[in-house]
């Protein structure tokens, strides 16, 4: 992997309370769905797997959240941190969206990530299931980007 002099604090070695914000810190530009700006807490080459397609490198991963965002619509993610040990973290999601049709759909997700020494994410390996909903079973409602604060988790919501 490449070295660079790009920062994304909290840096491993990943104790509970600076996994727990990482894991925010990444729903959080997730859920601004700004590909350029979510690029930006990867490595220049990292390497991912997200279902059965595969990225390298930060223009193939905005390349890849702009066609994911121009067909999920009004996209809401919930990230949980499931397990870390040094700079590897787990986390479970799930998330909800709909076509251009109306069809929503909530999808269920773990992750698997590697950070480099400045924070960085040099390997994502996804593994994601979409379930059809009706838009009345949807249990995610808050205005489109950051959740807040007061929203309930996924454990909270039985998800």
């Amino acid at each position: 992997m490449t070295t660079t002099t790009e920062s994304r604090p909290p840096l491993p070695p990943f104790d509970r309370a600076s996994a727990l914000l990482k894991v925010r810190l990444a729903e959080d530009g997730w859920n601004s769905r700004n590909p350029e700006k979510v690029s930006l807490a990867y490595t220049p080459d990292s390497s991912w797997r997200n279902r059965a397609e595969f990225a390298t490198g930060r223009a193939e991963i905005v390349q890849f959240l702009s066609r994911k965002w121009a067909k999920e619509l009004d996209y809401r993610l919930i990230k949980e941190l499931w397990a870390f040990d040094g700079n590897r973290i787990a986390v479970r999601y799930a998330y909800e969206w709909h076509d251009d049709s109306g069809n929503w759909f909530r999808s269920y997700g773990n992750e698997n990530w590697e950070f480099d020494e400045q924070g960085l994410m040099q390997r994502r390996f996804a593994c994601i299931n979409d379930m059809p909903i009706q838009e009345t079973d949807r249990k995610f409602h808050w205005p489109l980007g950051r959740r807040p604060d007061d929203h309930p988790g996924l454990t909270e919501l039985g998800c």
